[in-house]
């Protein structure tokens, strides 16, 4: 069934309506094919991608950190997307989507735009300051994408993170409490979507007690249907009510309470379907049940939860039979060869639908839906190159945004035990602090940081968890008059490094931080027997103080550690800057722990 688009004159032809409902990732591109994997970054489109994006009208594009190296290859970039898209039958434009959450997950050059702390930081703030950091965090998320030509943000992540060991997910949820990630979720769709960024909240029916990372595996939720209502789906239910988004994102998670039905996979065995797939969970309960109309995007079909168990076509067509709107990253284009497997998925759609195992009508009405949404958020306009790039050289990363992200960063900081008034440190001339941090730069952004408001010369140490030597970490122990410890856990998941590519390159990235707790006890205990004072720090997922509290007088939590290293070698960090503030007692600790932490035993 054709359908008028509301750019161009011409129906839709089955063919181009299936092209608008694929999303590609171009993340590396070897224009040579070669034996080895490419690795590649594509940072400007090569005339046999844009040719495959005219010929087949492609809907959308997503970017990676590989694809944004700098303000003017970016608006390149984009604007040559946009005019392979222009130059299709249709003439409709792209969809150019991006993860850029803020804090955990940030695809845009840390160094040239703002990134913020991230959503558990927020949910930090939230008992003092209200939506005021999630709504303005928005605003500037928004307006420095649309400076740059991208026009969709898989954001915000509205998770309720119920699980303390959920690898995925964690500081990227704004808390453990339904009705706050609601409420901050919900103010930051309406600023990402009034600054002409589409917002995809992600991811439905939802991933917070998950203890599995759908890039790695399938994880299955065990949660009755009351437990799902109340809190999985209770964001979503809010923020469609509130400002409905203009794109939500699936889950490849199973959740057998909401659909317990099956299909065949690869293997030829039958499973639960995961909630990508299945027209339970994603027609009647997301369209029917919450009366959500605008796009349905999958969480990307590469992912492990899916192509694990599916073909790229079979994965794509028990997508779109399930009612979802658009297939992310359905099949990998890495080389001029493999743009004929583009050819061969649109073929096998196009024979779904002839044999029924897709409805046409369905197709068409999915179609509409994209189509009316690029026109409502006037995709089309695209700014002249020069002004494009001035006006994003004034906007992105400037200083009114570095305030604010600094602002954020030191409102979080949670202070959780201060015994003996370790805090704020006094510190006289040439003492030494001895620092302990996940890695060697981190140690350097946190000594930096304390040297930059120290009025005394200090000297400094530092033990990094990825290898030291125990016995000169004991003797910097034994002289220092403080010692800071830090860590971080989880460990980096897949969608922070940018995807399941990496763990291609380096499927064992994880298993070496293995010992690092072990490590970061054996120092703690040192400082414990010494009698040395010691201050804790959280770096991430807070839920760590419940392991290594106990061994410290003063605890904070930052809840992020990102840093940047400038040209003279110096390593900042928000987090790192606002957490000397409080070590020194320059500013108040008055972030308030957005998840519950399970006491340990004293050690």
């Amino acid at each position: 069934m054709p359908i008028k688009s509301s750019f161009a004159d011409s129906a839709l032809s089955l063919k181009q309506q299936l092209g608008q409902k694929l999303m590609l990732d171009l993340r590396y591109f070897c224009d040579q094919g070669s034996s080895k994997r490419c690795r590649t970054p594509l940072t400007k489109l090569p005339d046999t991608l844009a040719k495959a994006i005219s010929r087949y009208d492609i809907g959308g594009v997503i970017l990676f950190s590989e694809n944004t190296q700098s303000i003017e290859q970016i608006i390149s970039l984009n604007q040559q997307l946009q005019q392979a898209a222009s130059a299709s039958k249709s003439g409709l434009p792209l969809f150019i989507s991006i993860d850029q959450e803020g804090g955990r997950v940030a695809r845009l050059p840390r160094d040239v735009a703002t990134s913020f702390t991230g959503n558990m930081s927020i949910g930090a703030t939230y008992p003092e300051h209200g939506t005021y950091f999630a709504t303005q965090t928005a605003n500037v998320l928004a307006t420095e994408l649309s400076a740059l030509g991208i026009n969709v943000n898989y954001a915000p992540t509205v998770d309720v993170n119920m699980n303390p060991d959920n690898p995925v997910i964690n500081v990227r949820s704004f808390s453990e409490n339904p009705d706050e990630v609601a409420v901050l979720g919900a103010a930051q769709v309406s600023e990402f979507e009034k600054n002409g960024i589409i917002s995809a909240i992600k991811h439905f029916p939802g991933h917070g007690d998950t203890n599995v990372d759908s890039h790695t595996g399938l994880p299955k939720v065990m949660h009755s249907k009351e437990v799902i209502y109340a809190q999985d789906l209770a964001p979503f239910k809010h923020i469609i009510e509130q400002h409905s988004p203009g794109m939500i994102m699936t889950a490849h998670i199973q959740y057998p309470e909401l659909d317990s039905s099956t299909l065949t996979n690869v293997e030829g065995k039958q499973m639960i379907k995961p909630a990508t797939m299945s027209r339970k969970i994603m027609t009647d309960i997301l369209r029917k049940e919450l009366n959500y109309q605008g796009v349905v995007v999958t969480d990307a079909l590469d992912m492990a939860g899916i192509s694990h168990f599916f073909s790229p076509t079979q994965a794509v067509v028990n997508t779109f039979a399930a009612g979802v709107d658009i297939a992310l990253m359905p099949i990998e284009i890495r080389t001029p060869e493999d743009i004929n497997k583009l050819d061969a998925l649109i073929d096998s759609l196009i024979s779904a639908v002839k044999t029924g195992q897709l409805d046409a009508h369905e197709i068409a009405h999915s179609t509409q839906r994209i189509t009316s949404l690029k026109s409502k958020f006037k995709l089309n306009a695209l700014p002249n190159p020069i002004n494009a790039l001035a006006n994003a050289k004034h906007i992105i990363g400037n200083k009114a945004h570095r305030e604010l992200e600094a602002s954020l960063a030191l409102a979080a900081i949670t202070q959780i035990k201060n015994n003996n008034n370790t805090l704020p440190l006094k510190l006289g001339a040439d003492q030494h602090i001895h620092i302990i941090m996940p890695d060697t730069r981190k140690c350097m952004a946190m000594q930096q940081a304390i040297s930059a408001l120290s009025s005394q010369p200090l000297s400094f140490s530092c033990s990094s968890l990825q290898g030291f030597d125990p016995d000169e970490a004991q003797r910097n122990i034994n002289q220092a008059s403080i010692v800071i410890a830090g860590n971080a856990t989880p460990n980096q998941s897949a969608v922070e490094i940018g995807g399941m590519d990496d763990l291609a390159d380096n499927p064992n990235f994880a298993l070496n931080n293995a010992e690092q707790p072990k490590a970061l006890e054996s120092l703690l205990k040192m400082a414990k027997q010494k009698n040395t004072p010691t201050v804790f720090i959280s770096l991430r997922a807070p839920y760590d103080i419940a392991q290594f509290g106990n061994y410290a007088d003063a605890v904070l939590a930052s809840y992020a550690y990102n840093i940047d290293v400038d040209k003279n070698d110096l390593v900042s960090g928000p987090a790192f800057t606002a957490l000397a503030k409080v070590l020194f007692g320059q500013a108040p600790a008055k972030g308030q722990l957005p998840v519950t932490i399970k006491q340990s035993k004293s050690h």
